[in-house]
């Protein structure tokens, strides 16, 4: 097992909805990340740039990743909307945030012309595009579909492995 400091992937630290634990997750190819005090679903919302983003993609979750810049008004709106989705959610939906800005070699991978432009991605392949500011409803429409079925967790004897 690789150290903290050699491991390659980016670490994010995300707060249980359930019980505000603060838990330090590594991005997963397999699962959802979950509280290791109380066990219930983390909501995974993480920024990523061009150095970590094909790692940050690669989950089991579907992954809707937020084309964004922080001085675009329908980005702003669109952001707390994704945070609720990520919350409500948790263990079916990841969020990944990438500031345009600061990451232009994603934009033109993505064609980003218009901001905010979401990418639904489920394997690591984009499968839906949204571009343009969504109330709501309207994006969990257009969401709630392309989720993984939600699955009763897995029970171990004496604990989580």
């Amino acid at each position: 097992m690789a150290s903290a400091t050699t491991d390659p992937r980016p670490i994010s630290i995300l707060r249980c909805a359930n019980c505000g634990a603060a838990n330090r997750i590594a991005p997963s190819p397999r699962g959802a990340p979950h509280c290791g005090t109380c066990g219930k679903p983390l909501p995974w919302l993480v920024n990523a740039t061009e150095a970590t983003f094909d790692v940050e993609v690669r989950a089991a979750p579907t992954v809707v990743v937020d084309l964004w810049a922080p001085w675009c008004g329908p980005c702003r709106f669109v952001g707390p909307i994704l945070e609720e989705l990520a919350r409500d959610w948790a263990g079916r939906l990841k969020v990944v945030k990438v500031n345009v800005d600061e990451n232009q070699a994603l934009a033109l991978r993505y064609d980003a012309r218009s901001i905010p432009t979401m990418l639904v991605m489920r394997d690591g392949q984009v499968v839906d595009r949204i571009v343009g500011a969504l109330a709501r409803p309207q994006l969990v429409a257009r969401l709630e579909p392309k989720l993984k079925p939600r699955k009763p967790p897995a029970q171990v004897p004496g604990g989580t492995r």
